[in-house]
């Protein structure tokens, strides 16, 4: 999955927001539908892998583009921290989900953006992640409409390695 500069500066913005100092974002590899990357910032190493999903549906008006990050801040004890950005404004108060295989997580939402409800489950989903095919986020946007977006998990395994080893 190649990445446009423009989406390169986006990545480095959404995922280095809170960094007082971010520094130049490296990519570490393209694994198939993932990517990882690298930075430091004034905290020390950041490492993430991410996505963008292959269908979102149904298509809305107001959709601009979704990622799913797994991220790796060594120096702050956070190790495979799941993130979604995606791409509309959740309804306000809702809950979204992620399945894998199954497995269903569940996400707390604010703005576009989502997270685990309980982060003692970030292993348990990043182990799910590496080993399955497919991926859906159910959502709910601030209009009610139900969206479902699929992910593939092909190249997951080698995004969250990668990441691993250089945090």
């Amino acid at each position: 999955m190649t990445k446009s500069p423009v989406e390169l500066v986006l990545v480095a913005t959404l995922v280095l927001t809170t960094a007082a100092s971010a520094q130049q974002v490296r990519l570490l590899g393209e694994h198939r539908a993932w990517s990882s990357y690298g930075a430091i910032d004034a905290a020390g190493a950041v490492c993430f892998a991410m996505t963008k999903p292959e269908s979102v549906t149904p298509a809305l008006d107001d959709y601009t583009q979704a990622y799913i990050y797994i991220t790796n801040r060594p120096a702050e004890n956070v190790i495979t921290e799941f993130n979604l950005v995606v791409g509309f404004t959740f309804q306000p108060d809702s809950k979204a989900t992620v399945d894998v295989g199954g497995q269903v997580f569940n996400l707390f939402t604010q703005n576009d953006a989502a997270w685990l409800d309980d982060t003692s489950q970030a292993s348990a989903l990043a182990s799910a992640i590496r080993a399955g095919s497919s991926m859906t986020v159910e959502a709910t946007s601030a209009a009610g409409i139900k969206v479902t977006e699929a992910y593939s998990l092909s190249g997951a395994t080698a995004a969250q390695q990668s990441i691993g080893s250089v945090c």
